[in-house]
């Protein structure tokens, strides 16, 4: 249904399969990627460049950190596991919307965030409510270019509808705190899941490594790293999927500002369907980031195949075929 909804003008009212329901084809569609596309194409650009930066932040920093927690508690020698363990776990379990709510009270104008950063002579407020991108302010910062005045060869070319300046602006203070809240919170799921797996390693493989004369280091990388390769695979597709749908925080913490930097397809997909009624274009949305997920899962699967795995079943197909050539020739 919301595949036909993609493909039609309905305004939410009655049923999509109405006969008075408009059929309008791809206009949907190009409204969204069209160079025609107005300000519909530029909030769905925003929107993709602020997930962009999301996605590359959190789906790194989750993974490593959740695979060095699982590391440091798979240790033998560690006491009070259950401890830590239930600790780096406890913010996985609570309300996403509850977590974001504190989130939201830390660094309002007046709160504690706020209250330090004003000790230390920074204006809180005025910071986090910047709509520049980190990388516009830090060249700022650092003297490399004027963050209100960009350089001429970034504001004149662009693509999709946005000037290579706009891709270029990295995710703003505000995307930063969600992303920091998101990490806090999806990192102690996926260390279980590794610790699953590392409890799964033959402790007779790392023993004979370390034998043969591989340190520390070496056993990682040569035991433990490929043994965790499908867990790896596991937990960047669960992560790259829950970036890309990122809404809950969005929600209640930004609406999207300031200055649309935090706005997500999702957040985006949702306010042209409930607030605009605008569900074909909604919808449209939703299909599209559908496609980017899927294409972006594939890759990673692709870059996680095991090549001897894969190299062992070519050679046994060869095998194979010879035999049959040399058992058709005799």
């Amino acid at each position: 249904m919301a595949l036909w909804v993609s493909f039609t003008d309905w305004n939410g009212r009655g049923s999509p399969f109405a006969s008075g329901i408009g059929f309008v084809g791809p206009d949907n569609y190009r409204e969204l990627v069209g160079k025609d596309g107005g300000l519909t194409r530029s909030d769905f650009m925003t929107s993709l460049r602020n997930n962009f930066y999301y996605v590359l932040l959190v789906v790194p920093l989750q993974t490593a950190f959740a695979l060095f927690l699982a590391l440091v508690l798979n240790q033998r020698m560690l006491k009070a596991v259950g401890f830590f363990r239930t600790a780096f776990y406890f913010p996985s379990v609570v309300s996403s919307v509850a977590i974001s709510l504190v989130f939201l009270f830390l660094f309002s104008g007046g709160g504690v965030v706020n209250s330090m950063l004003d000790a230390i002579g920074v204006d809180g407020p005025t910071w986090f409510n910047d709509s520049r991108g980190l990388l516009h302010l830090a060249g700022d910062g650092l003297g490399l270019w004027n963050a209100s005045e960009p350089p001429s060869a970034l504001a004149d070319g662009g693509m999709l509808g946005l000037t290579w300046w706009q891709w270029l602006a990295g995710p703003s203070v505000a995307l930063s705190v969600i992303i920091m809240l998101v990490v806090w919170t999806t990192t102690g799921t996926f260390m279980l899941m590794f610790m699953a797996a590392l409890q799964d390693l033959p402790l007779d493989v790392e023993e004979a490594a370390r034998i043969d004369g591989a340190g520390r280091w070496g056993v990682f990388r040569n035991v433990t790293l490929p043994h965790l390769r499908p867990t790896m695979l596991l937990v960047t597709t669960l992560g790259l999927i829950g970036t890309w749908q990122v809404f809950d925080q969005v929600y209640v913490m930004t609406q999207g500002g300031p200055g649309k930097t935090t706005l997500t397809p999702a957040f985006l997909s949702y306010s042209y369907a409930l607030e605009n009624q605008k569900w074909g274009v909604a919808a449209a949305m939703a299909f599209i980031l559908f496609l980017i997920i899927f294409a972006m899962a594939s890759l990673q699967r692709w870059i996680f195949r095991d090549k001897d795995a894969l190299e062992l079943k070519r050679q046994e197909r060869r095998t194979t075929k010879a035999r049959a050539a040399a058992g058709s020739a005799a």
